[in-house]
């Protein structure tokens, strides 16, 4: 089986290289995937039919157009979409997500996954992880955080594991969210079980995968 894998940024897409032959298998063995990160998620466009400009590289820009071009190819198995919820209703934003796969005819082949509040929801789920790639975390910090919590979840990911904390991040300059974002995929995301998950959103994730490998 074929999963097409759409990220709404490239360190997401990182964590996900780490977790997908955990959660179906080495690549090829049998199941294979591609996946494609996207520079940000945006909104929905509120006309469906429109084409988005190309150099436009957000998700939910470009996803009626993806989504009405597998529909219309042969040879997608499954196409999983995994963004953030960041400010949004859950319920409320996968509601108006399926719509998108109604309306483009690719509801049979599309499923959501959405990450609660933030992707880095899915790391704070595997504490062992965690204080495996950081031991010096702060786990009284730690202790403090409910899961897939509304809490600003990068921001408290950073103050349990980096050396002064989201703050000092934020003072370094404009692309050092993302950078680190990238090294907790490469430090954490190799040292996540995705079977001790905590997060339900990550579980979602990753029972909703191991349903459709299992069809095969």
């Amino acid at each position: 089986m074929h999963f097409e894998i759409l990220v709404e940024d490239s360190s997401g897409t990182r964590l996900l290289e780490h977790l997908l032959p955990k959660l179906i298998g080495p690549l090829g063995e049998p199941h294979s995937w591609r996946l494609h990160p996207y520079r940000g998620i945006s909104r929905i466009p509120k006309n469906l039919a429109k084409e988005p400009f190309p150099a436009h590289r957000d998700l939910l820009l470009q996803l009626p157009r993806l989504l009405r071009g597998y529909a219309k190819t042969s040879g997608y198995d499954n196409v999983i979409v995994v963004c953030d919820t960041d400010s949004r209703d859950c319920l409320e934003f996968l509601t108006a997500l399926k719509d998108v796969a109604t309306t483009c005819n690719a509801e049979a082949i599309t499923m959501f996954r959405l990450a609660i509040e933030e992707i880095e929801a899915w790391y704070l789920g595997d504490p062992q992880a965690v204080f495996s790639a950081y031991p010096a975390a702060k786990k009284r910090l730690y202790e403090a955080y409910i899961q897939d919590s509304i809490c600003g979840t990068w921001e408290c990911l950073a103050d349990i594991v980096e050396p002064g904390g989201s703050r000092a991040i934020r003072s370094t300059g404009r692309s050092a969210p993302g950078d680190v974002k990238h090294k907790w995929a490469k430090d954490i995301g190799a040292r996540m079980d995705p079977d001790r998950n905590r997060s339900p959103s990550f579980r979602k994730l990753r029972d909703g995968l191991r349903r459709l490998a299992s069809q095969t």
